[in-house]
């Protein structure tokens, strides 16, 4: 028999395939050097605390201290965490990761005076330093961001007891976040060769997509059996958690957990209204998606287990690294010449660390800071998935390098609200690309589907998440108590309410909620949703030509935090405190759908 292929180590892959860190440090000697000198450096924040009330140019000196200590220590922890990511099992790299983690705390806790310290001025002092010092005017809109949350901090020694209760409050989170990925031991159950197979949280997600329906039905089955046998300790771990939510929104005077949480970015409740409200007016398309995946899969019942197996079978298509270079460059070309000479910035400046070695980080992601390279990790294999997911990462890249060389360093980032529309713009544009090139009927079935299960799996699926969310946090706001059998009804209701009548309602479903970990976020996950919205909707804008709609796009990417994100986007031609932006994005899948409806008739007939 022959021996398993093995991962090449980090040392034998050919430079062009990796990264140059370099770039951000000659070597490790440069970085002990900076991480000596930022060491020394944080010892001057004691002489900054208190001097805020000493006048304007304390006032500016206080703002750009805490700004250069941030920037360097950014600078610092990139470095270290680019290098331990590329080969975890490197302890050099371990040790040089771990501390740069612990300087950066070092230096959270060394300027953690000076929002307090400015809360503690009135807003009439604070803009006189305004009118005295015109070196301030940058900082304006970091500063007002800053004084928009006075009405809702308490007094000092209450903020120190707040503060001070932090793990009491992430107590249930982390009980459940125990549970869930360390303590619950799930069966083992038979492949469809008779092999055993043991079931976990990564395995399940890979029998939920397996071919054979006897095999998909025991991973679902095994696994809630597991979730049902502790049904009424995540309910109270779920409840304790909503109720430390309501309470903190209540004590600093929000008039609710949404409003108090969606207030760190400015974004009104409306936004959050208006995707349920939209979401659930359109989910006949979802109802209509599930019908052909049943017609499809030849179904007399259709489960909720098989809502993950491919319904056309393999990819009929996939792409080398190379050809996916030259793929990802012509599919973004309706983005314009200065988007593309970046991303040809990031081929030939080796931002991009592309094979997979032993011991790297696992997975894909676009990570760097102010004064870095947007650098990108992958794991490549060759397949169409691989190159969506170069365009999704290089999305981001694109927007930081954008954001980084039109901003000052204050406003050099973005908030998640903003973060995945970029990308998610560009697997948009891809998906029309490939619509417009690929003649192969099964080739443009296969990205139809992609493209509609993308659409399900993140505007319905997080939508419904979103809603039942804010179910658990209104019912208990009202003091109804968050049993097993409550929530178990409820967001029963709410999954049938979402899949229709062709999914038959497998009583284990009512467990799902148990088991996600995104409901121990704080109204987190509408995000996914309204950002996948906009950027289907900024997608159409490009790809049909509309005037200004190339321009706005590159101003949003360019705008970082310099102003709130709704305010930004619709700098970017979308409004998203109104309903058109999910209307459109609805519109393009139902025009996907009925596309894919007609192919396959077409299949069908011959």
């Amino acid at each position: 028999m022959s021996e398993a292929k093995q991962l090449p180590k980090r040392d034998e892959l050919a430079t062009e395939l990796t990264w140059d860190l370099t770039a951000v440090f000659k070597d490790n000697t440069a970085f002990e050097e900076a991480y000596d000198q930022l060491s020394k450096e944080i010892k001057e924040a004691e002489q900054k605390k208190g001097t805020l009330k000493n006048g304007s140019t304390a006032f500016l000196e206080a703002i750009e201290y805490l700004l250069v200590m941030y920037r360097k220590i950014e600078l610092i922890y990139v470095y270290a965490h680019l290098k331990n990511d590329q080969d975890t099992t490197n302890s050099e790299y371990q040790a040089l990761y771990a501390r740069a983690a612990s300087l950066y705390s070092q230096v959270g806790e060394a300027v953690a005076w000076f929002e307090p310290e400015v809360l503690s001025l009135s807003d009439e002092e604070i803009w006189a330093y305004f009118d005295e010092e015109p070196k301030l005017n940058i900082y304006k809109h970091f500063v007002e961001n800053i004084l928009d949350s006075r009405a809702h901090v308490l007094s000092e020694e209450q903020e120190s007891l707040l503060a001070g209760a932090g793990e009491i409050f992430s107590a249930s989170s982390n009980t459940f976040s125990v549970l869930n990925n360390a303590d619950l031991k799930f069966p083992v159950i038979e492949d469809d060769k008779g092999e055993k197979i043991q079931l976990s949280h990564g395995m399940y997600g890979q029998l939920m997509e397996n071919t054979s329906r006897n095999v998909r039905e025991a991973a679902f089955k095994g696994l809630y059996s597991v979730y049902e046998q502790f049904n009424n300790t995540f309910a109270s771990t779920l409840s304790s958690h909503v109720k430390a939510h309501n309470f903190k929104a209540k004590i600093r005077k929000y008039g609710s957990a949404r409003a108090a949480a969606l207030s760190s970015n400015h974004i009104p409740e409306s936004v959050y209204e208006t995707l349920v409200e939209v979401v659930d007016h359109h989910l006949s398309l979802l109802h209509r998606y599930v019908g052909l995946r049943k017609k499809l899969l030849q179904l007399d019942e259709l489960h909720m287990y098989d809502m993950y197996t491919p319904i056309l079978g393999d990819a009929p298509i996939k792409f080398t690294y190379q050809e996916a270079k030259e793929k990802t460059l012509a599919a973004l070309a309706p983005l314009g010449e200065e988007y593309l000479n970046i991303v040809n910035q990031a081929f030939d400046q080796r931002w991009i660390d592309v094979v997979e070695n032993q011991g790297k980080r696992s997975g894909a992601y676009s990570s760097g800071a102010y004064d870095t390279y947007p650098y990108i990790l992958l794991n490549w294999h060759d397949s169409v998935d691989q190159l969506y997911t170069l365009v999704h990462e290089m999305g981001h890249s694109v927007h930081s390098y954008f954001t980084r060389n039109n901003q000052p360093y204050v406003y050099g980032d973005y908030s998640i609200f903003l973060a995945e529309i970029a990308s998610t713009t560009n697997e948009n544009i891809l998906t029309e690309y490939l619509l417009e090139t690929e003649t192969d009927p099964k080739v443009r079935a296969y990205v139809l589907n992609h493209y509609l299960d993308g659409f399900k799996g993140t505007i319905f699926r997080q939508t419904q998440f979103a809603e039942f969310e804010h179910f658990l946090h209104t019912e208990d706001a009202k003091g109804i108590p968050l049993t097993s059998d409550h929530l178990n009804k409820s967001y029963a209701a709410l999954n049938a309410k979402y899949y229709g009548p062709e999914v038959v309602p497998d009583e284990e479903i009512a467990l799902e909620w148990s088991r996600i970990p995104h409901f121990y976020y704080n109204y987190y996950v509408y995000q996914y949703a309204t950002g996948f919205s906009a950027a289907s909707a900024l997608a159409d804008k490009i790809i049909k030509e509309e005037p200004q709609a190339l321009e706005n796009y590159l101003s949003y990417l360019k705008s970082g935090s310099s102003d709130y994100p709704i305010e930004v986007m619709k700098k970017a031609g979308v409004d998203m405190t109104k309903p058109a932006y999910i209307e459109d994005a609805m519109k393009v899948f139902e025009a996907r759908l009925s596309e894919l409806e007609a192919l396959i008739e077409t299949f069908d007939k011959n």
